[in-house]
């Protein structure tokens, strides 16, 4: 059996359309494995990086995409629990090793040996793919397919984000970029009683931020100037980079209080310049976030079967990979971007 899988032969530009449909053989999955046959998986800027090179694979052709929804339709040697039929998520986190000092210690995310989905193995940029049984979730029911795929990477990371930060009920959160991450965080910080105030470019990703109930919206700019022209942002306690762009660093120091914490949450990011310390002096701490856990994907997903949230996705066919990758690119998605493939189901 064959099927039809989108495959990046070698790195190139986003907007230079880099995937290539292609005809391979169909996954059999292997002891612990189960096979998923998509429905829907999610677009985000790690696949930009994968296609631009940022992340190299350790080998070409592959096939990307990290969030993934779809149908258990076989089971490999060894897996109790899962049955064909059921739905399930596949996240960044393919496998880890289990045995080194990260993972002994819970750091799964940090496992030296760690293969992520889309980049060391093939994702769900296809119709069918065999992910291990351990590295799945089950999906909330109330969420369709399509709204259900950017729980499993921009709802998993910024869970983990918002963990790292450290941020209490009634504290203030500040989101730099406010893309399919960003305006799921938005919403599990206002259920804690949390204020968000969020910062980007985007007249309509403001818009989204304040429907969804963000105190303020408006550019980082403001930040930097002595004598704001315009509104001027409250003081937060953390706050979270989604924009992985270095000059925002500093900005961020200067959005939190003494005490508080930044958190740059980008698997890949352009350079920081340097600042004067006295924008980490005053126990300010600076962290980052690297990858995920299985424990992340599993509590999130308690989160979101607990806390209707609304999703907001740009859904592209199968057949338009490529358009979705250079709308991602160029900031041009309105939530998070999904590649669908057949109808709906979960609602």
């Amino acid at each position: 059996m064959t099927m039809k899988a989108w495959q990046l032969l070698r790195p190139a530009d986003a907007l230079a359309a880099p995937l290539r449909l292609a005809e391979v053989p169909e996954p059999e999955p292997g002891p612990g494995e189960i096979r998923l046959r998509v429905r829907a998986c999610g677009v985000c800027l790690t696949d930009v990086h994968v296609a631009e090179g940022d992340l190299v694979a350790p080998a070409y052709p592959v096939t990307p995409g990290h969030q993934v929804v779809g149908i258990v339709e076989a089971v490999g040697p060894g897996v109790e629990g899962i049955r064909p039929g059921e739905r399930r998520g596949a996240y960044w986190l393919h496998r880890a090793c289990g045995h080194c000092e990260a993972c002994r210690r819970g750091d799964e995310n940090l496992c030296p040996h760690a293969r992520f989905t889309g980049l060391h193995a093939p994702g769900g940029f296809a119709q069918a793919m065999a992910v291990p049984a351990a590295y799945t979730v089950p999906i909330p029911p109330g969420y369709d397919d399509a709204t259900a795929a950017p729980l499993l990477c921009a709802g998993v990371i910024g869970y983990r984000a918002l963990r790292l930060s450290g941020l209490q009920p009634g504290e203030r959160l500040a989101l730099f970029g406010f893309g399919a991450s960003a305006h799921l965080v938005l919403q599990v910080a206002r259920h804690q009683g949390c204020q968000v105030v969020v910062f980007t470019r985007s007249p309509a990703h403001r818009e989204l931020a304040r429907q969804l109930g963000a105190v303020w919206a408006g550019g980082a700019e403001v930040l930097a100037q002595e004598e704001p022209a315009g509104p001027v942002p409250p003081a937060c306690d953390r706050a979270i980079l989604f924009a992985p762009a270095g000059e925002l660093v500093p900005l961020a120091l200067r959005a939190v209080r003494p005490g508080g914490t930044v958190v740059i949450n980008a698997v890949h990011m352009t350079d920081i310049p340097s600042f004067p310390y006295r924008l980490l002096h005053g126990e300010r701490a600076l962290r980052t976030v690297a990858h995920v856990t299985r424990r992340d994907a599993e509590e999130f997903m308690a989160v979101a079967a607990s806390v209707p949230l609304q999703v907001a996705v740009q859904r592209y066919p199968f057949e338009q990979a490529n358009q979705a990758l250079a709308a991602v690119k160029e900031s041009r998605v309105r939530g998070a971007a999904v590649l669908v493939l057949g109808e709906p189901a979960g609602r």
